[in-house]
């Protein structure tokens, strides 16, 4: 038996804010690690002790495993969590940290180096007797679509759907370079593509033998492979295919001698046949729902269980209930998920649904007001879980939280989060991999209609905040029309006329508009017999409304657009900060619409920059490895078109 007295969490963020929560609540005290863009990070503030790791990139911070095991033992402390991602899955930085005498709450490296190729997973699972999809040494027409995965690892990095053969060489290359930034392996490998659903078993074993299937999960709701809303229990699953995905998911622990928190994941397809896709040997980012449903704690039962403690029973905890978790992300989904950097001035819940544990909502995040949003570290700035009776109730409540949440900064994906979970076909749990973009266009459809009303209000709110001490829609004489010009999320520009008179509120567009009240920050405006509240906050140029119902980000234009600024048609512009990985086209190429410029990689994703219109490319401004940020010239496309 070991005790452990002081743990240092090799992460940053959400994850380690968690882990330190739990550990407050055993006595254990804390050591964070932080680069220089999060020495005013949160869970460096909340940390009995904060080691810095020089420079900014992941590579050359998080993912130093000698700079860690160092830091560990400068403070002083005798245990090691990893969290997810960065070296969670690294079997020589669990080897590293055991040789330094330090407790690792994770599993055996043997066990990490078993699951930490895919291929050679899937060849153990198979002898395990675990069904699993074959890879596709050389795929031909009739294998298609297929799907290009990092052997290494996972979170949507290395992984490519190639529809046409044709396009196979190149997808694999790139597969190869993003995986090699990635993970330090450009291993990649081939497997048939199908539909279907991504269930997950949460895992927990201890050191004397008992291993744990802690319910299961549905993650099928993902953007670019990265999952966006998961679930616990997996609805609408037969008892029978319960059973036998949970007994397939303990029998793969077994098989490698796993210890400590994982998790099994598997590709259910639609006739009911799972195959496993493979086995995160670490704590998930969904892990919070399996804790909601089944009343346990797991970041105490893996540092119980690092500690050589034998689980509490045999078997685990029944569930109760039903959990669903939304990741809020610092991205716009409308923009193919165009990643967003600035400063979040608000973040913020309804008072009554701000408490942690496994009461009703959870909010879990590693950013607070003011945080800096970089294109450094995951887009992912919070997790909004909450339990109820039933799957119905837990979606509604979901919903209503999303949507009434204060989140002022970056553009977020908040929105289609919450349409995502009052869609017919999410409630009705008709739930594949592909539902975001299936429903893409209902899903991240611009309303023209709240944003119109959001811009009346912005408007009569910065007129409040300029007016005098006389009362309020008092005048001499008739007011002169006013007017004011916002940009909404979408890009589409909004002009707001109006004029108070004695008679009431005269604008021009929004119908038989009433105003009840005005003041710097909050606007109450009657439609017919309908009353409603608009919440409004400015942050220089930003203008936040926020209603019970919903909210809109606005930008204030200036009355009098400046001449002197102008983009030419074909320009590319950055569309947020980070580096470029590496070109596609060369000056001179004739290049058509749609058609990949270069790659950008901000917050540890790929992102293509196309070609605006068919053309020339004239103009290439920057090159591999240069660093850009948001608005930086990157290319020019002149049009072939006549003028």
């Amino acid at each position: 038996m070991t005790t452990i007295t002081n743990l240092l969490v090799a992460n940053r963020g959400e994850i380690a804010r968690r882990v330190f929560r739990t550990c407050r609540e055993l006595g254990i005290a804390t050591t964070a690690v932080h680069s220089d863009p999060d020495a005013g990070a949160p869970h460096v503030r909340e940390a009995d002790a904060a080691v810095r790791l020089p420079g900014a990139a992941p590579a050359d911070t998080y993912l130093r495993g000698e700079l860690i095991v160092r830091a560990a033992l400068a403070a002083g402390a005798d245990a090691v969590h990893p969290g997810y991602g960065f070296l969670s899955e690294s079997a020589e930085f669990a080897r590293a940290v055991l040789d330094a005498g330090l407790v690792w709450v994770g599993p055996p490296p043997a066990a990490i180096a078993a699951m930490g190729s895919k291929t050679a997973a899937k060849r153990l699972m198979a002898a395990a007797g675990v069904p699993v999809l074959g890879a596709l040494d050389e795929p031909a027409e009739a294998d298609l679509p297929v799907l290009v995965k990092a052997a290494a690892g996972g979170g949507g990095r290395g992984m490519r759907v190639v529809r046409d053969l044709a396009d196979l060489p190149a997808e694999i290359e790139a597969a190869r370079a993003e995986a090699a930034k990635a993970f330090g392996s450009d291993e990649v490998f081939c497997e048939r593509y199908l539909p279907g659903r991504h269930v997950e078993v949460q895992l927990l074993a201890d050191a004397h033998g008992t291993v744990w299937a802690v319910g299961d999960r549905d993650c099928s709701l993902q953007r670019r492979h990265q999952k966006v809303i998961e679930e616990a229990p997996a609805p609408g699953l037969p008892a029978g295919v319960r059973a036998e995905l949970h007994t397939a998911a303990v029998n793969a622990a077994r098989a490698i001698g796993y210890v400590g928190a994982g998790t099994a994941e598997f590709l259910l397809t639609e006739d009911g046949r799972f195959f496993f896709l493979e086995m995160n040997t670490r704590l998930q980012v969904e892990h919070p729902v399996t804790e909601a449903v089944t009343g346990l704690d797991l970041v105490a039962l893996q540092l119980a269980v690092a500690e050589g403690e034998e689980l509490p029973s045999a078997a685990p905890p029944p569930t109760a209930g039903h959990a669903i978790e939304a990741r809020l992300y610092a991205e716009d989904p409308a923009k193919d998920w165009q990643p967003a950097t600035g400063t979040l001035y608000r973040l913020e819940l309804d008072s009554e649904h701000t408490e942690f544990g496994n009461g009703a909502v959870r909010l879990d995040s590693g950013v607070e007001p003011g945080s800096e949003i970089t294109p450094h570290y995951d887009a992912m700035l919070a997790k909004v879980i909450v339990r109820a009776p039933t799957r119905a109730a837990a979606a509604r409540r979901l919903a209503d939280v999303l949507a009434r949440a204060r989140i002022h900064g970056p553009a977020t994906n908040r929105e289609l989060l919450v349409r995502a979970l009052r869609h017919p076909a999410f409630l009705a749990a008709h739930l594949h991999t592909g539902f975001l973009a299936e429903h893409a266009a209902e899903l991240t459809a611009p309303d023209a209609r709240s944003a119109g009303r959001a811009a009346l209000a912005a408007a009569l709110a910065e007129a409040a905040a300029r007016r005098t001490a006389l009362p309020s829609g008092w005048r001499n004489l008739p007011s002169q029309p006013q007017s004011r010009r916002y940009r909404a999320a979408d890009g589409e520009e909004l002009e707001v006329r109006y004029r108070r008179t004695r008679a009431g509120l005269e604008t021009d567009g929004h119908g038989d508009v009433e105003l009840v009240d005005a003041t710097a920050d909050l606007v109450v405006l009657r439609e017919g017999a309908v009353q409603r509240p608009y919440a409004v906050a400015r942050y220089g140029d930003r203008v936040h409304v926020d209603t019970p119902t919903g909210s809109t980000a606005l930008t204030a234009l200036p009355r009098f657009p400046d001449p002197t600024v102008r983009t030419d048609p074909g320009a590319l512009l950055a569309p947020m900060p980070g580096t470029v990985l590496r070109t596609a086209a060369a000056v001179g190429d004739t290049v058509t619409a749609g058609q990949p410029l270069l790659v950008l990689e901000a917050m540890k994703m790929e992102h293509r920059v196309t070609a605006p219109a068919d053309g020339i490319l004239a103009e290439l401004r920057v090159a591999p490895g240069e660093q850009v940020e948001l608005g930086t010239l990157l290319a020019v496309v002149k049009s072939t078109e006549p003028a």
